[in-house]
């Protein structure tokens, strides 16, 4: 196990592992992780990591079958994605006409779906985590008008209504960086799927050079939208609508009013949870630490078992 890329593709795979997903050849290149973020090197190429894998001591762990590559002992893992995955498809169908109403709001950018449902990898249970782009300057006023549209369409997650709903717990300013900076955030913002505002999408990974940081080859990318750009009509409409909540007085009173709510909100100070309200991010995990942190501690124990214990 001297081989630095043969360690880099192990970790790859046992980070993955602990979110039961298998993964081609590809996108073991393309979601590398990097096993040392200190150590700044080039690219690694498809065809390197492709002849990495025909490594007889990485042979010994990881197992291929029909094309996708796990930890020994866990073949169920293609089956279960196989079937994630098109439960993953139907929902992003079902939610494709929501994020063209979102689209609509005044001030949204940019629309992009995150976590299980981009990687395809969705429960039947499963909501539909956004990330949603606002102009610099309106992110209060954006999320209020996100989060009563919504609501009224009747598919904001709230209380024990889930399944297919609408996850409204990250809302970031156009070009801005965001505040978690780690190998779990690198993962969510390397797998993001544009639904709306692809080129606002690019910027923001752009903005977010960190995540190379965590993925050898993270290079930001240029993807189609997965629903039609507004019509004219439609965006004269977006047009007016931001005209009429553009005086900075709006912003500044629902600034105060939703920071004042998530002050006193007790999810706010929930231990394990991190809630961020600035100028550039808006972001709500109250239960954050069952989540980046408790899958990069079962990532180390893997590890630790597969290469380090003697």
């Amino acid at each position: 196990m001297d081989n630095h890329l043969v360690k880099q593709i192990l970790s790859t795979v046992a980070y993955y592992d602990v979110m039961d997903y298998p993964m081609t050849n590809f996108e073991i290149w393309k979601y590398l992780v990097r096993i040392n973020n200190a150590e700044k090197i080039n690219l690694i190429s498809f065809w390197e990591v492709t002849m990495a894998l025909e490594n007889e001591a990485l042979k010994k762990i990881i197992t291929e079958k029909n094309g996708f590559h796990f930890l020994k002992g866990r073949e169920k893992l293609v089956e279960l994605r196989i079937k994630r995955n098109k439960i993953s498809v139907r929902k992003i169908k079902k939610l494709c006409p929501y994020s063209r109403w979102i689209a609509l709001v005044p001030f949204v950018r940019g629309i992009a779906a995150s976590g299980r449902l981009a990687m395809k990898n969705a429960e039947e249970g499963s909501d539909w985590d956004l990330k949603i782009i606002i102009k610099k300057g309106k992110i209060f006023t954006g999320r209020f008008l996100v989060t009563i549209l919504v609501h009224f369409l009747g598919k904001r997650r709230h209380g024990k209504k889930i399944k297919d709903r609408v996850c409204l717990n990250h809302f970031i300013a156009q070009g801005s960086e965001v505040a978690m900076k780690d190998i779990y955030s690198a993962h969510e913002y390397s797998f993001l799927l544009p639904l709306f505002g692809s080129e606002e999408i690019s910027r923001f990974q752009e903005a977010n050079a960190w995540i190379s940081d965590f993925k050898v080859n993270y290079f930001g990318e240029q993807a189609s939208n997965f629903i039609s750009e507004p019509s004219h009509t439609a965006i004269f409409f977006k047009k007016i609508l931001e005209a009429i909540f553009s005086f900075n007085g709006i912003e500044y009173i629902l600034k105060k009013i939703q920071t004042y709510k998530i002050q006193h909100n007790p999810k706010t100070a929930q231990k394990g949870g991190a809630v961020i309200y600035t100028d550039e991010e808006l972001a709500f995990w109250p239960n954050f630490e069952n989540q980046g942190p408790k899958i990069f501690s079962q990532f180390q124990e893997n590890l630790e078992e597969l290469v380090y214990k003697k």
